[in-house]
């Protein structure tokens, strides 16, 4: 532990002496790194350590999307999100979540206020059962 700075010490100088005896003991030698770029610092990417915490939490950058957008991008993929599950009421119960969730956003808005619209359960499983329907067989 460093002692204390004296009241009459500027705080420049008393930070450099710190610095300056550390390296004397060897604190500085060694380190794990050393010589290597910092990473993501030649990436020019300035938000790379929020990235890094998302994935530690184990969560996406949609996280961070208002809850307008969040939903807007979840009726645009709702498509692929629904291709794989197996029954009509699968789709159907998906679709009510999502309508239920766009719902209580519609009931009270949040910046930005971007228009998002319930989806039509009925459209969606008919366009569900078309992508499952094998395509027809032709008879030469």
């Amino acid at each position: 532990m460093t002692e204390r700075k004296p009241w009459d010490v500027p705080f420049e100088s008393w930070v450099e002496r710190q610095i300056r005896i550390a390296q004397e003991r060897g604190d500085f030698d060694n380190l794990a790194g050393a010589g290597k770029p910092l990473p993501h610092v030649a990436d020019g990417d300035e938000l790379w350590w929020v990235k890094r915490k998302l994935a530690a939490e184990g969560l996406s950058t949609e996280a961070l999307l208002p809850p307008s957008l969040q939903l807007r991008r979840e009726i645009e993929r709702l498509p692929a999100t629904i291709a794989d599950l197996p029954t009509e009421r699968d789709v159907r119960d998906h679709v009510a979540d999502l309508n239920r969730r766009i719902a209580e956003y519609l009931r009270a808005p949040s910046a930005p206020v971007v228009p998002v619209h319930r989806v039509d359960a009925d459209a969606t499983v008919a366009a569900w059962r078309n992508r499952r329907q094998p395509p027809p067989t032709r008879i030469p």
